[in-house]
């Protein structure tokens, strides 16, 4: 029964690698290919509000697919869909069939160093498997690593746009890339396709116990605000540095690079703390931090500082996120998994919906979606220290 966790967990890391390496350079493409395919910024708001709509109604559906028939099925269905967007986007030169590639596979949301870390089911899969707090920790800690390093390779494919084009022109240096990216959902499709699983218990309710309703509504109240300052600030990042600080391509993509060696660090610190620390007041500390970073950024007055900052705001991020992560399935039934953190997660989505407003704030003054969305995070992280602080009996 060890061999074959350690064997599927392998199989997932691998996974993990190739598709943080297609969605990260299908992220910091988002904006900046429909920028060059003319569409307004306004209009990419829009199409990045779309494709959380879209994942919303996913995420709900294979959660309660995942709690009654297993989650490895809820991962082969989500990275389905994900690898069939991107042969979508790689495939034509409309802009409304590239449109709808791009919310078919979710690619508008962050371009942070855990992008690729983390689809329906994948939380949910890790929790039924290991039962140890400290032991969670580690994995999805393990799981974050992997996927911050292998971003690299997405970032790199990112500013390699620019080199293809002086041979292609930007629009098919864009196309191309996409086939590259989209051919690595392939192998990360097959790769969860191997996974094995233990049989699931069998669903006692039709939703989810009311202790596991209770304790994600707590999760969702916190994570709903955080995931609002998220939607409007980090959507059009990489569009944020080309606006504002005129950075190209290349720039961009090595500020995204070195920001994902620095997440991979984080996971790592987090992984060594397993046990030593609260859990509860590295998820809350950490998410708060992150606004006030996201401020920052906003304030800061050349690129090489605004790099800087986000380098920063990365090793938190990758810090925080492992115990966010253990967190969220803490206080959850095993046969609820899949619901809650479906559920989770698609709070998270409709609160991202606010990356609609995000074009517009971004139109308005270019500092002012990094502004509000670095307070909702502050507000955010006071909140899960708040709503999940154990009572005192």
């Amino acid at each position: 029964m060890e061999k074959l966790k350690a064997r599927s967990f392998r199989f997932l890391l691998y996974s993990r690698a190739l598709r943080s390496a297609a969605l990260i350079y299908m992220t910091l493409s988002f904006s900046l290919y429909l920028h060059a395919l003319k569409v307004s910024i306004i209009d990419i708001g829009i199409v990045a509000a779309l494709t959380m709509l879209f994942a919303l109604f996913l995420t709900l559906g294979l959660g309660m697919l995942g709690d009654r028939r297993g989650y490895r099925y809820e991962l082969i269905i989500s990275e389905f869909f994900t690898m069939a967007g991107a042969f979508l986007i790689a495939a034509s030169s409309s802009v409304l069939m590239i449109m709808l590639g791009m919310i078919i596979a979710g690619i508008s949301t962050g371009s942070g160093g855990m992008r690729g870390a983390f689809s329906p089911g994948s939380s949910a899969y890790i929790a039924s498997i290991y039962g140890e707090e400290k032991e969670r920790v580690k994995k999805f800690s393990s799981i974050n690593i992997i996927a911050a390093v292998f971003s690299i390779v997405g970032s790199a494919m990112f500013g390699m746009v620019g080199l293809v084009s002086v041979y292609t022109g930007a629009l098919h240096a864009y196309r191309y890339l996409f086939l590259v990216a989209a051919f690595m959902m392939l192998g990360s499709l097959v790769f969860v396709m191997l996974l094995t699983e233990p049989a699931r218990p069998k669903k006692s309710t039709r939703i989810m116990k009311n202790e596991s309703m209770k304790y994600i509504m707590r999760i969702i109240a916190a994570n709903v605000v955080g995931g609002a300052g998220v939607g409007i600030a980090i959507p059009l990042l990489p569009l944020w540095f080309n606006q504002v600080f005129k950075a190209t391509n290349i720039e961009i993509s090595i500020v995204f690079g070195i920001s994902y060696v620095a997440t991979a660090l984080g996971a790592y610190y987090a992984s060594r703390l397993a046990g030593k620390t609260s859990v509860l007041n590295m998820a809350a500390g950490t998410r708060s931090l992150n606004g006030i970073l996201l401020v920052a950024l906003a304030l800061s007055p050349a690129f090489p500082i605004a790099g800087a900052i986000y380098v920063i705001r990365a090793f938190v991020a990758g810090s925080g996120s492992p115990n966010r992560s253990t967190v969220t399935v803490k206080g959850i039934g095993n046969e609820d998994y899949g619901t809650a953190t479906s559920l989770q997660g698609i709070a998270t989505r409709v609160s991202q919906l606010s990356s609609g407003a995000s074009g517009y704030l971004l139109d308005y003054a270019l500092p002012l979606p990094l502004e509000v969305g670095g307070v909702l995070q502050l507000i955010s992280g006071a909140l899960y220290k708040i709503l999940l602080k154990p009572k005192n009996k």
